[in-house]
């Protein structure tokens, strides 16, 4: 089992940058694709980036594509969310999970990731 604890948050104005990391325990955890949700007030809990266990493929939601990216160190057990040109919409609690199914593909939906981890704010002031 692997346990997640997200950091980086905080306060930022728009089009100000951070990264948010996701550090990883377990020995599995370079197994797992990885995955970044946010979820604002009142509202569900989205897809925003995914990469594989390997970091060779990436998805994006639409929303984050050419702003943010993902990637991982397997050697440090750590997924990071690199956000650039932030916007007050990008306001959120962010979440990072692992699939711990192994499957392939872009998998989208919460229920798909077994392992999250406790979330980190991000507010983004206009």
């Amino acid at each position: 089992q692997v346990d997640l604890i997200e950091s980086g948050g905080g306060l930022v104005q728009a089009g100000g940058s951070l990264t948010l990391s996701c550090a990883a325990s377990g020995r599995t955890f370079s197994s797992y694709a990885v995955g970044w949700f946010r979820q604002a007030p009142g509202k569900e809990r989205d897809f925003v980036a995914r990469v594989t266990s390997s970091g060779d493929i990436r998805y994006l939601a639409d929303s984050v594509k050419g702003r943010f990216t993902i990637f991982r160190d397997n050697t440090k057990n750590t997924v990071f969310l690199q956000m650039n040109d932030l916007k007050p919409e990008d306001t959120a609690v962010y979440y990072c999970a692992a699939d711990t199914s192994r499957a392939l593909g872009v998998r989208r939906s919460t229920t798909e990731y077994g392992v999250w981890g406790q979330g980190t704010q991000v507010t983004v002031s206009s």
